[in-house]
């Protein structure tokens, strides 16, 4: 994934876009130029983040994010300043849709796990605000170290299985926290990222259930998933927050997600 390139917009997908509905399924997105960079790669990572439909590639317009940072061996990192605003067409031939990216050099070994904090999106559709913590981590220069860290967001999920280093078909095992707790039973989403890098083919659902691929975690909030098919990987696990947002004077309920997101390859 090159600089300037948008997450990922191919001719296909828009097409996709006219003939489908969206879904119902947003998803916070961080997406790293690469999720292991080693001796030979560029040592400067491009990251684009966005608020979407991954499957379907529909994009929303994304507010400046909250917060923005990095943690890496057990330190974080504040990187709202690196923010660089960019645009992508939306559906009418005129319309533009903010997103956001930004470069990060890396300097020194280890995990480092990149996380956003958006501003709140107000989503009339369903008469509430969506407030998306999202995190992605990356490996650099051989030393895995610090991918099962808590980064300490209000959610998140906490990876139980390496969060890279991914074949297809492999199983992807979290932990969702609510406040630094699990959540018992909490509902997963996933959906697949379409167009991801060095996969120019588009799925095309066949049907809706297609779309969003739903898991319950277990009593400790863990679960697991087999991703079938190379690419980016989206998992958000969404909670109501115990606190409101007003709206035209009237509080309204936020929907508050933790999202993770994994590469897989395919083995050759």
């Amino acid at each position: 994934m090159r600089r300037g390139s948008s997450i990922l917009f191919t001719a296909a997908a828009a097409l996709m876009l006219l003939l489908a509905p969206p879904a119902s399924a947003h998803f916070g997105a961080v997406i790293p130029s690469d999720d292991i960079v080693t001796q030979d790669d560029a040592k400067t990572l491009n990251i684009e983040i966005q608020f979407l439909h991954p499957l379907e590639q529909h994009l929303m317009e994304m507010a400046k994010p909250k917060q923005f940072g990095v943690m890496h061996n057990d330190q974080k990192t504040d990187l709202l300043a690196t923010l660089q605003e960019a645009k992508a067409k939306g559906h009418g031939p005129t319309e533009e849709l903010t997103f956001w990216t930004a470069e990060y050099p890396i300097r020194r070994p280890g995990d480092y796990t990149f996380f956003i904090e958006p501003t709140p999106y107000w989503e009339p559709a369903e008469d509430l605000y969506i407030v998306h913590y999202t995190k992605v981590c990356v490996n650099a220069l051989g030393l895995e170290e610090g991918w099962d860290q808590p980064v300490g967001l209000e959610t998140e999920i906490l990876p139980m299985a390496r969060p890279y280093g991914l074949w297809t078909g492999n199983l992807f095992t979290g932990q969702v926290l609510l406040k630094g707790k699990p959540v018992p039973n909490a509902e997963v989403e996933i959906e697949y990222l379409n167009a991801s890098p060095g996969n120019i083919s588009v799925v095309v659902a066949p049907a809706d259930p297609y779309v969003t691929q739903v898991v319950k975690a277990d009593a400790n909030g863990v679960f697991s998933y087999a991703m079938p098919k190379a690419g980016w990987w989206g998992f958000s696990a969404l909670n109501e927050a115990d606190w409101t947002i007003d709206h035209e004077g009237e509080k309204k309920n936020v929907e508050i997600g933790a999202v993770f997101w994994v590469h897989t390859r395919d083995m050759k």
